[in-house]
């Protein structure tokens, strides 16, 4: 009869035909506990265990939340220099001359720069506190001793299934070779070569027997241990589903938080151009000429031709 079953790296697997009876844990959900059984080979021809694979994807997550947290300090170091950019703009005495209705519009929009610098320096603010904060804390220093001991865990319990089934090939060893012996004395006892021939049968179908009894033991410890790292890596790699779903809906939460800062700044900005835009509606050509000349006139009697 052949075997319904063969060992890869001490992990046994069913046999191709027999594989198709076997159900996914979790049918149609892509679950991290039906897909990570195996080891595979890295670029550089190392051997990776499919749990390795499922914690570099959790550091590799923590790496991403690091950079993602960078790159939004970058954005708030960009606003901040440009607030203060406008702020001292603003500040600028050019124009300052300028009179009437244009003047107080000039003036306006001077300010709307000091306004807006206020408002991006609230951006700013906010960014840091409400979205590059939270990414830095998501998950702190204990997360990466946390997966150490979930690897350490794992990686313990596949050791001992390593060393069961090495006691399982030494037993399956020791078998094979009593009876190479039992299949002498048997051949032995036929022939009756001595006295003592009957004697050596029996002694060796009894080693025989207990060697049978040895594997059989050896194949039950290897099992029981297949079983402990089986439930094991269920129970792990449900928990790092978990984990990365909680780290995608957190971080798709901040940048939300990102996306509504944001369009907050664009209202306010505009809000700033409010009082700009009202006031150069207000811009009266008239009234400022008249309002220049009052101040500004040397005379308002024409010259007349002269009288001989």
């Amino acid at each position: 009869q052949r075997s319904r079953t063969h060992t890869i790296n001490c992990v046994t697997f069913p046999v191709p035909a027999s594989a198709l009876e076997q159900q996914l844990l979790k049918p149609n959900e892509w679950s991290y506990c039906d897909y990570f059984w195996a080891d595979k080979r890295d670029p550089q021809g190392a051997t990776v265990s499919g749990f390795e694979v499922l914690l570099q994807k959790q550091l590799k997550g923590k790496q991403m939340q690091k950079e993602m947290a960078e790159f939004i300090r970058e954005r708030i170091k960009i606003e901040e220099e440009y607030a203060k950019n406008l702020s001292k703009l603003s500040m600028f005495p050019m124009a300052a001359q300028e009179e009437g209705t244009l003047g107080e519009a000039w003036a306006q929009l001077k300010k709307s720069l000091a306004d807006e610098a206020e408002v991006h320096l609230k951006f700013s603010s906010k960014l840091q506190s409400e979205v590059e904060k939270p990414l830095l804390t998501f998950r702190g220093d204990n997360f990466k001793k946390d997966m150490k001991k979930c690897d350490h865990h794992i990686a313990d319990l596949r050791k001992q299934l390593v060393s069961r089934y090495a006691a399982v090939e030494k037993a399956r060893k020791a078998l094979a070779d009593r009876q190479k012996d039992l299949e002498v004395k048997t051949q032995q006892l036929e022939i009756k070569l001595s006295n003592k021939t009957e004697e050596d049968f029996k002694k060796a179908r009894r080693k025989s027997t207990q060697a049978g009894d040895d594997l059989m033991r050896c194949v039950d410890l290897y099992n029981q241990a297949q079983s402990k790292w089986f439930e094991e890596m269920v129970t792990t790699s449900l928990e790092l589903e978990r984990l990365e779903l909680e780290r995608v809906e957190t971080i798709q939460q901040l940048l939300r938080q990102y996306t509504t800062l944001r369009h907050e700044t664009d209202m306010f900005n505009q809000s700033t151009m409010e009082p700009v835009d009202q006031l150069l509606q207000s811009v009266d050509t008239a009234k400022d000429r008249e309002l220049w000349v009052k101040e500004h006139k040397t005379g308002d009697l024409r010259p007349v031709d002269m009288d001989i």
